[in-house]
């Protein structure tokens, strides 16, 4: 499976456990009794006052429905990974506000649980899971940091090549632009030489004058 739905391999038992619990646990809530249904929107509406327009079964009813859905997702590979982390992060959020808002869950004056807390605390793995997928990078990126792992790779595999190729007594000419500052060089002695005979011939002919042959003179000997 390839796009945004690719499932990578840290991230399978994190969506494969959570997602199976959550499942599991909406599926039972979805024919619970009344008093089950009490007690969490008992807790809900302490968190959520607009909680309190809904009855209590019909809100059991759509808490099984929410979690049901959250675990599917999660255990199919096609729904993309910072989806379903974003929509369980939601919901762990939701679970840590009535953990923070709920009396008797909390010690006084601080975040660690009561006997009564312990087990909605645990919530807040689910959030922890749910922020790592949600903030997983995207497949894109990932293939654009190999690409540039590899261009990085190859570019030094070609310069150490190269040292290995000139060998330990290289010089400066022999690497990139040295063929050209070379040439350079010795186009600019030529130059110098070619002034330099050009000053003698302008010499010579001043001294003895422009009928005097060169092969009588003895500076041409």
């Amino acid at each position: 499976m390839s796009g945004c739905g690719k499932v990578r391999a840290w991230q399978v038992p994190l969506r494969l456990i959570t997602g199976a619990f959550i499942l599991h646990s909406g599926m039972e809530k979805w024919d619970g009794p009344d008093e089950q249904a009490q007690g969490v929107h008992g807790m809900a509406r302490q968190s959520f006052p607009f909680l309190e327009n809904i009855d209590a079964p019909r809100f059991l009813r759509l808490l099984a429905a929410g979690e049901i859905a959250l675990g599917a997702a999660l255990l199919t590979p096609a729904v993309p990974t910072r989806l379903a982390g974003a929509a369980l992060t939601g919901f762990a959020g939701s679970l840590m506000a009535v953990y923070a808002q709920t009396p008797g869950l909390r010690k006084e004056g601080s975040v660690w649980p009561t006997p009564d807390g312990i087990g909605v605390s645990k919530d807040s793995w689910l959030l922890a899971i749910g922020l790592a997928l949600t903030l997983s990078p995207r497949e894109k990126h990932l293939k654009n940091l190999k690409h540039l792992k590899q261009l990085k790779h190859a570019k030094d595999a070609k310069r150490h090549g190269r040292h290995q190729q000139h060998g330990p007594h290289c010089r400066p000419e022999q690497h990139a632009g040295g063929g050209e500052r070379l040439k350079q060089a010795k186009q600019a002695k030529e130059l110098a030489k070619t002034l330099s005979r050009g000053g003698h011939s302008h010499h010579h002919a001043h001294r003895h004058g422009p009928a005097h042959a060169r092969k009588a003179c003895p500076a041409h000997r």
